[in-house]
């Protein structure tokens, strides 16, 4: 079974029209400030097709406002279970909107994902911390003598030639 492609322009959409209906009546200002914010990153994700960091920090992002929008809700929502009843429809309104967002955000992942693979992103996300690899092909053996190398002069330079640059 083929996964089905997704727009990231219809990602994107959809996530900002919930995201303005969540923010109508009970959500404080870090919320769209968050969302928005990474909606932002999804359009230059969108306008550089070609982009891997952009989908990948689209999708970063994506990952860490699933996780603020919990607090959020957590935090707020029994705030505005007090409001007077004229506005509890618009409250509930812009809850359900913020909270089906919040539902829809692990789909927008997985296909986000998918297209970061397609762009030429690996399975091993790689944040540029350095790692230690077991790769010994390059190095050479200490036990093994090279034969252009004699002991008066063991870096192989010539005799009247400057010293090499050390790079580091």
């Amino acid at each position: 079974m083929e996964i089905p492609a997704i727009n990231l322009k219809a990602i994107v959409l959809v996530h900002w029209l919930l995201t303005v209906w969540g923010c109508m009546a009970w959500l404080p200002s870090s919320f769209p400030w968050g969302n928005f914010s990474v909606l932002a990153v999804g359009v230059w994700a969108i306008a550089q097709r070609d982009s891997i960091d952009a989908v990948l920090m689209f999708l970063v992002g994506m990952i860490l406002t699933i996780l603020t929008d919990i607090i959020h809700f957590g935090i707020y929502y029994e705030l505005n279970e007090l409001a007077p009843a004229r506005a509890k429809g618009v409250f509930h309104f812009s809850a359900g909107m913020a909270i089906l967002n919040l539902l829809l955000k692990p789909v927008s992942c997985f296909f986000v994902y998918q297209m970061y693979r397609e762009r030429g992103g690996d399975y091993n996300v790689n944040f540029g911390f350095p790692s230690v690899s077991r790769n010994r092909d390059a190095y050479q053996s200490i036990d093994q003598q090279d034969e252009s190398s004699n002991p008066a002069n063991p870096f192989n330079q010539a005799q009247d030639s400057k010293p090499a640059v050390r790079t580091y």
